[in-house]
């Protein structure tokens, strides 16, 4: 089987090293060249055509995300970014997802080294989804996000009927996850029931994407709190490396967080989540799986499922990565398969068959 050749763009000689030695340990891939900033990488691509690239968000001579924007636009590849744990490093990985890179490492700010061998499992696993990952040009394929405070796409809803129970949107992700829940959050209108999600995303990160997310919405997006209320009209991002469950006190929902141990081996975990709206709001579940690797999250739907809850799946044609969607469909979890364009007209649609919302006339 051929291995997969990446081509490692850095502006430290010192990372371009530890990632072209981690990536050539690897039996199924191989580094063949680094490159210190995107005008040498330019011609390095035309020269060897990779399979994959990692990219550094901060680079000399042309700022890693003008690069990104251009490649994307003229010939479109995988690219894994590998970004600072910073506020800064956070919003500018967001942006370079929004312009169609797979996915982000993030690297430590100190001890880089020593930090970098620790990370070489995530990102050599990142490096092997890039390969076979689905690539959209910029702008198409379905996942240009409606424009901050355009009118969604779907009908109005105005008011909750007084005789339904409280009704939940629970929604899991991983890879190419941020760009799909932007889909579905941006065509929501301000009334949508409450909306709780897990985006497998490390710490550092999901602070910047909720915010990211709120000046884009209509409905109020933000990190969830431990403890909190869970409202409609609000969205609530798991925080990286932490758990998030559906909590209950009275008639309310509530958000619990925990450091329990990783799920499937991630924290947050999907699995997580949808089994405690299985066990807490079953039939006042509508469920969303987008896309992503692996299968967390797949037997917790199921759960889901059998509770009464209604469960929509990412089709394979607008997912990056049909890992996750997949599984859960093969579980039998899954009620219908939707592009992710129209997931959230669903979503309010079905409400509206059964009583959880009703239609302006």
């Amino acid at each position: 089987m051929a291995k997969t050749r990446v081509l490692v763009i850095d502006d430290s000689a010192l990372v371009r090293s530890m990632l072209t030695e981690i990536i050539n340990k690897q039996t199924d891939m191989e580094a063949i060249g680094a490159a210190p900033d995107p005008l040498v990488a330019r011609e390095m691509i035309r020269a060897m055509s990779p399979d994959v690239l990692t990219l550094d968000v901060e680079m000399p001579k042309m700022d890693g995300l003008d690069f990104l924007e251009r490649l994307m636009r003229l010939r479109p590849m995988p690219v894994v970014m590998v970004s600072t744990l910073t506020e800064r490093g956070a919003d500018t990985t967001l942006r370079a997802l929004e312009l169609g890179a797979i996915d982000f490492v993030a690297k430590p700010k100190l001890g880089i080294a020593a930090g970098l061998q620790e990370l070489g499992r995530d990102i050599c696993e990142k490096i092997r989804v890039a390969s076979r990952a689905k690539m959209h040009r910029h702008g198409a394929g379905g996942q240009s996000p409606a424009p901050a405070g355009a009118a969604p796409v779907i009908k109005p809803v105005t008011t909750y009927s007084r005789v339904s129970t409280e009704k939940l949107f629970i929604i899991g992700a991983s890879t190419g996850g941020t760009e799909a829940i932007r889909e579905v959050l941006t065509r929501l209108p301000p009334d949508s029931p409450a909306v709780m999600i897990t985006q497998h995303m490390p710490p550092g990160f999901t602070k910047s994407f909720a915010q990211r997310l709120d000046s884009l919405c209509r409905i109020t997006v933000s990190e969830a709190v431990d403890g909190e209320r869970v409202l409609p009209g609000h969205a609530y991002i798991a925080p990286g490396d932490r758990h998030m469950r559906l909590a209950r006190s009275g008639a309310n929902y509530l958000v619990a967080l925990d450091d329990g141990p990783p799920v499937n081996r991630h924290r947050p975990s999907v699995e997580v989540l949808f089994k405690s709206a299985a066990q807490l709001a079953g039939p006042n579940v509508l469920g969303v799986m987008l896309t992503g690797m692996g299968k967390d999250g797949a037997s917790a739907m199921l759960e889901m499922r059998n509770a009464g809850a209604y469960n929509i799946a990412q089709d394979e044609a607008s997912c990056i990565v049909f890992g996750m969607p997949k599984e859960a469909i093969n579980a039998g979890a899954v009620h219908e398969v939707l592009p992710v364009t129209k997931i959230a007209e669903r979503l309010l649609h079905k409400l509206a068959e059964i009583g959880g919302l009703a239609h302006r006339v």
